[in-house]
């Protein structure tokens, strides 16, 4: 019996309504409303569906209007003076708690995600039901390795769909193809939501290892249009699966305690049977791909955007940076950094690094640029940088169209590394450490008897440079850790979804009273027969830096 009215019918997205009438009923098939087995009939149509399930996970990850924008934001990643998309009222130092009253000023993008990724993993439940109830009527898509791809990919999408709510907000619904496609389930907590996530994604593991993922024609590699532009092997498929395993896992920790309690040798095991090279997508142009915020509109000027110098601030090696931190928060101001990391702009004056970078174009490697004098929007204390990140500026010269980091080998190997960290193989995490660390001109980290110690005492090379306890107005060299934690913001800036916020809450660095999830969004409290809705009140406490 149906008990509730699905707000994710086949990925529609719709709210039905439910009628009652006195009298005789009238037996007239209503074809305006959703039918999810007509729609998933055919197995050409199946397989449709699961083709586009790509490309409906993806864009909206990076939309301008979404939680990922807004934790780019509170989690130190970015910062700007504009008042869209949420992005001037996550800015502001003190911390507020994330409102879900009716007409908050935020609620399109607190509720975009949260739809997205539900109306897409009932999508993609829905049709991998739909190819096993094929298969129940002697029905194939086309051969037995045809349908275990699409099983496996539907699984994939599943599993991110639900990892993605998971990681973001306090609570979600659970669906999986054996769920009813008329029903919608309770809510359960992001614990209980990322676990099943996980479950998912070793389900389209399993599917793409078994032995009728390589019966007959059209099985692996998928067609480029699955994943924009890569035609990714069975392999690369497992290997993918894994990484994002790797990622749930360590990040849906909301605290450091959460976190320390992470199975990290299953981290370790996934991370280093994961991807082997950075994993990159092609947007724009024809794809039907993008990457609204970090492709496109964070490189408009005026405000947009700009690095905020709490956490990349630890790179500069001057003492420029410590100053800063001295300042009075209200007072403080733009400063040059200066580094050995190459990531970053060279020299000393504003118009030396200024002229390196004439365009947003930037050399490959480097990924900020000291911008324009003419194009600052000075902002009051924190705020106020001379920086912006500027990975994609090729791309966005060319009609916002190219490659764009999805993960980058890095957060990998600086996942493996943390889970060394923890496990105490400190050798193992000094060799994953010095690979980008070598790569960009730092200084090698050499034996240390802890990995909380500083790994060096030359102020004048060592990067990070970190605040020090109990006034965090000085800083000294930091620890493997704390280099691990470096290079990790580097490699996963303005890649991904949510790796920042899920890095720096289970780390513990947050700035003070920073929320740390989204609530359930109040329209799906209204939808689900007026559940009680509330605000986000969850807050970080003052972390490692003292921010």
């Amino acid at each position: 019996m149906r008990t509730h009215v699905s707000q994710y019918m086949a990925g529609g997205g719709l709210l039905l309504g439910l009628m009652a009438c006195s009298g005789d009923s009238l037996n007239v098939v209503n074809l305006n409303n959703p039918d999810v087995a007509r729609a998933y009939a055919t197995p050409a149509g199946v397989e449709a569906v699961v083709a586009g399930l790509g490309v409906q996970l993806f864009n909206p990850q990076r939309a301008t209007e979404s939680v990922n924008t807004q934790a780019r934001i509170l989690s130190g990643e970015n910062i700007a003076s504009v008042a869209n998309f949420g992005m001037a009222a996550r800015s502001v130092i003190p911390r507020s708690v994330i409102s879900n009253e009716l007409g908050n000023d935020n609620q399109v993008g607190n509720l975009a995600n949260f739809n997205n990724f539900s109306r897409v993993g009932r999508t993609a439940s829905n049709a991998v039901a739909a190819v096993n109830r094929l298969a129940t009527t002697g029905q194939t898509i086309g051969s037995p390795a045809q349908d275990a791809r699409a099983r496996a990919f539907g699984f994939y999408i599943l599993g991110q769909s639900l990892a993605n709510l998971a990681l973001a907000y306090d609570s979600a619904a659970i669906v999986t193809p054996a769920t009813p496609s008329d029903q919608v389930p309770g809510l359960s907590g992001a614990a209980q939501v990322g676990a099943a996530a996980m479950l998912m994604l070793d389900s389209a593991i399993a599917i793409a290892n078994s032995a009728a993922a390589s019966s007959g024609a059209n099985g692996f590699p998928l067609p480029t249009t699955w994943i924009s532009g890569v035609a990714v092997t069975r392999d690369q498929f497992v290997r993918l699966a894994r990484s994002y395993k790797a990622r749930i896992r360590a990040g849906n920790a909301r605290t450091p305690a959460a976190r320390a309690a992470v199975d990290w040798a299953a981290v370790i095991a996934d991370a280093t049977n994961g991807i082997t090279a950075d994993f990159t997508v092609s947007l724009g142009g024809t794809t039907g791909w993008s990457a609204g915020y970090d492709f496109s509109t964070m490189y408009q000027p005026g405000g947009w955007h700009a690095i905020p110098y709490f956490y990349y601030g630890m790179t500069d090696v001057s003492g420029a940076y410590e100053a800063w931190l001295a300042t009075p928060v209200s007072n403080r101001r733009a400063f040059i950094i200066t580094t050995p990391d190459r990531r970053w702009p060279t020299g000393a004056t504003r118009a030396g690094q200024q002229a390196q970078a004439p365009t947003v174009a930037l050399a490959p490697g480097v990924y900020f640029r000291n911008r324009p004098a003419g194009e600052d929007v000075p902002l009051v204390g924190p705020g106020d940088s001379q920086y912006d990140h500027r990975r994609y500026g090729v791309q966005w010269l060319n009609v916002v169209t190219g490659l764009y980091t999805e993960m980058s080998k890095t957060e990998m190997d600086m996942l493996a590394a943390e889970g060394y960290i923890r496990t105490g193989n400190l050798p193992a995490a000094i060799t994953l450490v010095n690979v980008t660390r070598a790569r960009n001109g730092l200084d090698p980290i050499g034996n240390v008897a802890s990995a909380t110690v500083a790994y060096s005492t030359d102020r004048a090379t060592c990067v990070p440079q970190v605040p020090v306890a109990p006034s965090f107005t000085t800083t000294a060299c930091g620890s493997l850790l704390e280099a691990m934690k470096y290079e990790k913001r580097m490699e996963t800036a303005f890649t991904g979804y949510f790796i920042w916020m899920a890095d720096n809450r289970g780390w513990g660095d947050l700035v003070e009273g920073t929320p740390v999830e989204w609530p359930v969004p109040y329209q799906e409290m209204q939808a689900r027969q007026n559940q009680p809705y509330y605000n986000g009140t969850n807050r970080a406490p003052r972390g490692t830096y003292g921010f």
